[in-house]
Formats: structure tokens, C-alpha cells, sequence
């Protein structure tokens, strides 16, 4: 019977999906769209927010160029969609810039990508949650100074959503990235009419000044004018972070995956730039004043407005001049906007997890997040991120502007190292092509690339320059640790894999009987039943009563030096039956264990049960026990190698499964639990330290070590 946590996971997540789901569970174009192009299509509900607040600071005179900025976030967009076609095309696993990097830059290229992409990940959903609690504040009356505890409601539901697994998420968040494409798309059509006819509305700002300080004025130079505008750009830079979502979700498209993955990354281009310009179009039309300071920074006949200004997002008060400030086509576009910024979220919650689990995969993460959990969705992955984006919205009190100053470094970091991993891809490729029209595509491939490259890590240059002292630094420190971290895991990983793994020499062995293995799929593995009839009846016990024999299991998980160390003391105890056994819940792990199996020649039966939900302990406790049913006068011994760390932090990167595992059979009757432990380097140490320091001290005492 499941316990209380157990009952409370299934309400909340839901049953558990097979495995033979997975191939199941592929986007479709009309699904994928509204999924990989919320993170994009969102930064119309913040990019000409920020490129119009930083302008304001110049006066009119900057305010006024407003356009010739979002047309050049619009060309540079268009750049890196051109560009990112290639990678989509050459590295269709989901890698994106990451196994770009990796692959032709190498594994510290790669690292630094991997942590400039999780922290644009957790700034992605920090950022979309914070405007749509921005929005449905301004609108909102009573909603007003809850910005935060609306931004951590709004994560923790997402979260929940994905955690329930692919389908279920994205059949449900499709619908809001429609309804908010059709409610812009109806807000321009009738601002445009508007326009025309002269009809159209002014905003509730546009009859107040922009007061620039003195010392701006006075200081805006030719320098100066070219640094702010720069700064404008960076800031609407933000629309550009949608584009990597999608390279990255190539595994989760319907095939032929590459092709779909180009048309949706174009689909996306193209909504997000009709929608940037014209949002910008549309608050220049009807006299939209934004400023980060309204209560400064705006006038009224020449006095400040105070701290009593309510200042709307630059959308609201379009909407509000177009439609009025009250009315369904109105609350239709405040509801529309806030529903695709937690979709903007919801996106990060697609490709984060995706991530961490490719550089779990590479070692670069613990191996958790490589594991997918009962709906098929990368749970730690989801778990991780909504908890650090959660801190991050706390701690910066979900202030946009604050958290936007710290975006998109992460993205265009990885930009520019993909771009340069593709130029090197392409050379490699070029140099053993021998046919013209494939070398000339090459060619054409690689220009694509090489120009790319200049374009982003211009761009990039610019961004750390303009927004270093802002907050780009917080975002710098951030990818930083996460390179550490990376790097002392990656070479933890390689320490222990080093330590454990056999010689690839055929190991050498006295007995020639051959190896069995077999599959226990249909022994009832994937249920555990109990009966009265497993415990002993009698209330004493006679040693002469009956001689008990003994069968044995090893539990393989890999063919390394602690599991032959298992398999030896299994083997020389002298058991009836001695059998290993391992859970097949990985397709590519089992059959390489099984060729590895093989080609040792171990002359031992290794008996393989199906886990079709992934699950580890429950198979395996359902096959102990149906042996031990089948055979009620013996004793189970089940040996279980486990490696030995000597730090704490080692112990957090290694799954403890087995421990659960132990716990759990010792509830099984006639079950004997042996553990075979293998030291590992740092635990050696450890035990050698302690000993040195015990004989130290019993020398200080006088006495004989």
C-alpha cells in the first residue's frame, strides 16, 4: 500500500506513463509552434518596454528612434534564424549549441555553453513570470504589491503542468499563444484602421512630458547618445532568447524532425518580428510615454506626476487607446499577454530539462537528471528549475527591469561558441568531401556561420559592455559557478569511472560453461504481491527441524570492478544457485551490458526484468520475492556492490537507489541483504587519514599503536 508521500506524488503528477509511450509522445507542428515560440512571441510583452525605457532617458529626441531600434533586434533575429537552421540540420539530437561545442570546440567550450544556457533558462522564466505579474498588477487593482507571490504561484503551477508530462502540458498551453497571436493581430489590424481613418485613441501617457535631469542633458554627447541607443538594442536583444528553444527541442518534434524543427523556427521569426515593430508602430501612433521612474521621469504641465502615476505596460496602454480602458477586446489582450508570458515560462520548462539531461548525460551534472520520471518528463530537471527561478524572482523582488539588465548574456554566450563550433564543423567536413555540389553547399554553409559569428559576438561585446554594471555581471558570476561546478563533477565522474571500469582485454577464466542470460519479463517483474504463506508459520525454531539452503542474486547495474568483486564472493560462498540479475529500464545500457557480458564469458546466468515505468527497486523486489515463493525452503541472498566515497559532496552526486533498494528488501521474508563494497580513491584516503590520526593518538597517550 502506498504511504502518504506516495498517494500525494500520483495526485499530483498523475500515473505513471510506460516507456513504450515515449515514441509516442512527439510534438506536431501546430504544437510545437505555440510551444517553442511562447519564449520568443513573450518578449513583445517586454522588449519594446525596455528598448522605450532606456530611450526615454536621451529625451524626445532619442525616444524617437524607437523604431530604427526594433528594426535592427529584427535583422539581427533574423541573422540568427538563418544560422541556427544549419544546426538544426547538422546536430538534430536536441544538442543545439551545446553539442556544437562540444563536438567540434571541445568539453570546455561545451561546459561554458552548458551554464550560459541554464542560467538564460532560470532568467527566461524570472523574466516572463515577473511581467505577467507586472501586468496583472497595473490592470489589477487589488493585485497590486503581490508582483512576487503571483510569480512563485504561477512557477509552482507550471511546474506541476510539466511535471504531468509532455502531452498533457502542450496540448493545454497551446491554446494562450494562439489566443495572444490572434488578440495582436486584432489590436494592429484596428490600431492600423485607427490610423487611417483618424479615428484611433491616444494612450492615458500621452499627454505627459519626459524630464530629462540636466546633467543628462548636458552630458549627452555624440558618445554618449550612440552608448544609450546601443543599450536600447541590448535590451530588445531579449526577443532574440526564443530562438535557441527550439534547436534544443528538436527531439521532441514529430519526424522528419529536422525539417519540421526549420519550418517552426521560421514560423516563429516571423510572428515575433511582425509583432515587436508592430507593437513599437503602435505606441509611437498613439503617444506612449515609458519610463523606468514614472514619478520622476514623467510631467504634467511641467510638475512631476508623483508617486500617485499608476504606470501600464506599454501593450495595456495601447489596448487601452485603441479599444478604451474598458471592454471584452481589451481584457482579451491584458489576459492574452499575461497567459504567454507564463507560456514563455512554460517553454524553459520544455528545454532546461531537456538540457540538464544531455549534461548529465555528459557528466557534467549528476546523473539525476538524466532519469526520467513516472510521466516521462525529465523530473529533477523540472523540479531544479522551478526552484532557482523561484529564488531568483524573490530575491530580486520580481522586478523586470532589474532582471532583464541580467538577461540574455547566458544566450548569446552559446550563440557565439555555436557559431564558431560550426565554422570548425564545416572546415572538418570540407576537408574530406570530395563531391562539387556537396562541397559547394559546405561552402555556402560555412560563410552562413563565419558570418553569424562576427554578427553575434559583436552583439555580444555589446551586451557585456552596456550591461555589465547594470546587472550582466550577476549573470557572469552565476555562469562562472556553474562552470565550476560542471568541471569538478565532470572530472568526479571520470575519477570513479577510471577507478571502476574492467580492462577492454576478455577477463581470463578456468570454467567454460557458457553464459545464460534471460529475460524475467515474464515472471510477473513489473507486481509485488504478499502472502501469509511467506512468513514462517511456526512460533519456534529447531535447528534439527530442517537445513536450510541458499540461492544467490547480484544485482548489475554495469560490468565494472565492483560488480566481478560481487560476482566472485557470490561465487565462492557456495550457494545452490547463483544468478545475476539487472533492470532493463535504458534499451542502449542493457544491450551494452549484455555484449560486455559476452564477451567476459562470465560463466554465470544473467537474468534480465523489464521496467517499463523506469522504476529501479520495483522489479527487482518483484522478482526476490518470486523467488523466494518459488522456493519456500530456501534462503535469498541478494549481493549488492556499492562503491565508497570519502566527501559528503561526492556522496550527493551518485543515485541512491540502493539504499532505498536495502531498505526495501529487508521487509521481503527469507531474504539475506550482502553488501560488497569498494573503496574508491577519496574513501581510501579517508580511512587512511583516520588511522594515521587513531595511531597518532595512541602514541601521544604512550601506549603501543
Amino acid at each position: 500500500m502506498p504511504g502518504i508521500s506516495g498517494s500525494l506524488k500520483r495526485l499530483v503528477v498523475g500515473r505513471p506513463f510506460s516507456s513504450d509511450r515515449l515514441s509516442r509522445e512527439r510534438l506536431p507542428k501546430r504544437l510545437a509552434l505555440p510551444t517553442f515560440a511562447a519564449d520568443a512571441l513573450s518578449a513583445v510583452a517586454y522588449a519594446p518596454d525596455e528598448i522605450l525605457l532606456t530611450l526615454a532617458v536621451g529625451g524626445v529626441t532619442t525616444y524617437a528612434l524607437s523604431p530604427w531600434v526594433g528594426l535592427a533586434v529584427v535583422a539581427l533575429m533574423v541573422v540568427v534564424i538563418i544560422t541556427h537552421r544549419t544546426i538544426i540540420h547538422e546536430y538534430p539530437s536536441g544538442g543545439g549549441d551545446f553539442e556544437v561545442a562540444q563536438k567540434n570546440l571541445g568539453p570546455r567550450a561545451g561546459r561554458v555553453v552548458g551554464a550560459a544556457l541554464l542560467v538564460d533558462y532560470v532568467l527566461t522564466v524570472a523574466v516572463s513570470v515577473a511581467q505577467a505579474s507586472t501586468y496583472a498588477a497595473s490592470t489589477t487593482s487589488f493585485l497590486h504589491g503581490y508582483e512576487v507571490r503571483i510569480s512563485l504561484a504561477v512557477i509552482a503551477v507550471i511546474a506541476v503542468v510539466n511535471l504531468r508530462g509532455v502531452r498533457d502540458s502542450n496540448v493545454v498551453l497551446a491554446v494562450p499563444v494562439y489566443l495572444f497571436m490572434a488578440a495582436l493581430g486584432v489590436l494592429m489590424i484596428a490600431g492600423a484602421y485607427g490610423t487611417i481613418t483618424g479615428t484611433l485613441g491616444q494612450a492615458p501617457s500621452a499627454g505627459l512630458d519626459l524630464v530629462v535631469t540636466d546633467p543628462v542633458e548636458e552630458g549627452l554627447t555624440a558618445l554618449g547618445g550612440v552608448f544609450l541607443i546601443l543599450r536600447a538594442f541590448t535590451s530588445g536583444c531579449a526577443a532574440l532568447t526564443g530562438v535557441e528553444a527550439v534547436s534544443n527541442g528538436v527531439p521532441s518534434l514529430q519526424p522528419p524532425k529536422s525539417h519540421n524543427a526549420s519550418i517552426v523556427l521560421g514560423m516563429v521569426g516571423i510572428a515575433a518580428s511582425v509583432l515587436i515593430m508592430g507593437v513599437i508602430w503602435l505606441a509611437g501612433a498613439t503617444g506612449v510615454k515609458y519610463v523606468e521612474n514614472p514619478a520622476e521621469q514623467l510631467a504634467r504641465s511641467g510638475e512631476p506626476v508623483g508617486e500617485a502615476y499608476h504606470q501600464v505596460p506599454v501593450i495595456g496602454q495601447i489596448a487601452q487607446a485603441v479599444f478604451g480602458g474598458t471592454g471584452v477586446l481589451f481584457a482579451l489582450v491584458i489576459l492574452a499577454t499575461v497567459l504567454v508570458l507564463c507560456m514563455a515560462a512554460n517553454t524553459a520548462f520544455n528545454g532546461f530539462p531537456i538540457l540538464t539531461s544531455i549534461l548529465a548525460r555528459s557528466r557534467y551534472l549528476p546523473r539525476q537528471f538524466a532519469v526520467r520520471g513516472d510521466r516521462l518528463a525529465y523530473s529533477n530537471g523540472i523540479i531544479a528549475l522551478a526552484a532557482a527561478s523561484g529564488v531568483l524572482v524573490w530575491a530580486t523582488g520580481a522586478e523586470v527591469t532589474l532582471l532583464i539588465q541580467m538577461y540574455i548574456v547566458g544566450v548569446f554566450v552559446s550563440f557565439a561558441f555555436g557559431q564558431a563550433g560550426m565554422v570548425r564543423h564545416f572546415n572538418a567536413r570540407l576537408r574530406v568531401e570530395a563531391q562539387s555540389a556537396r562541397r559547394q553547399r559546405l561552402r555556402l554553409g560555412r560563410l552562413i556561420n563565419q558570418i553569424g559569428f562576427v554578427i553575434v559576438a559583436t552583439v555580444l561585446a555589446v551586451v557585456v559592455i552596456t550591461k555589465f554594471a547594470e546587472g550582466a555581471w550577476v549573470a557572469l558570476l552565476l555562469m562562472a559557478v556553474l562552470l565550476l561546478l560542471m568541471t569538478g563533477i565532470s572530472h568526479h565522474y571520470e575519477d570513479v569511472r577510471s577507478q571502476l571500469e574492467l580492462p577492454q582485454t576478455a577477463a581470463d577464466s578456468d570454467a567454460a560453461a557458457p553464459v545464460g542470460i534471460q529475460d524475467a519479463a515474464g515472471d510477473s517483474a513489473g507486481e509485488r504481491t504478499s502472502s501469509s504463506a511467506d512468513q514462517d508459520s511456526d512460533s519456534g525454531f529447531s535447528w534439527q527441524r530442517r537445513a536450510l539452503s541458499s540461492r544467490a542474486v547480484v544485482l548489475v547495474t554495469a560490468l565494472n570492478r565492483p560488480a566481478i568483486r560481487a560476482l566472485d564472493v557470490a561465487a565462492a560462498s557456495r550457494h545452490m544457485e547463483v544468478e545475476a540479475l539487472t533492470v532493463k529500464n535504458d534499451e542502449a545500457r542493457t544491450r551494452q551490458l549484455i555484449d560486455r557480458w559476452r564477451d567476459l564469458d562470465i560463466p554465470m546466468s544473467l537474468r534480465i526484468v523489464y521496467s517499463p515505468y523506469r522504476e529501479f527497486s520495483g522489479p527487482i523486489l518483484a522478482y526476490v520475492s518470486s523467488l523466494t515463493r518459488r522456493h519456500p525452503d530456501d534462503v535469498v541472498v541478494v549481493y549488492i556492490p556499492e562503491y565508497l566515497v570519502g566527501h559528503w559532496w561526492e556522496a550527493l552526486l551518485h543515485n541512491h537507489a540502493m539504499n532505498r533498494l536495502k531498505h526495501q528488501l529487508t521487509m521481503l521474508p527469507r531474504v539475506v541483504i550482502a553488501t560488497v563494497p569498494w573503496q574508491l580513491t577519496s574513501a581510501r584516503e579517508r580511512s587512511r587519514f583516520f588511522r594515521d590520526h587513531l595511531q597518532r593518538a595512541r602514541t601521544r597517550r604512550g601506549r603501543r599503536p
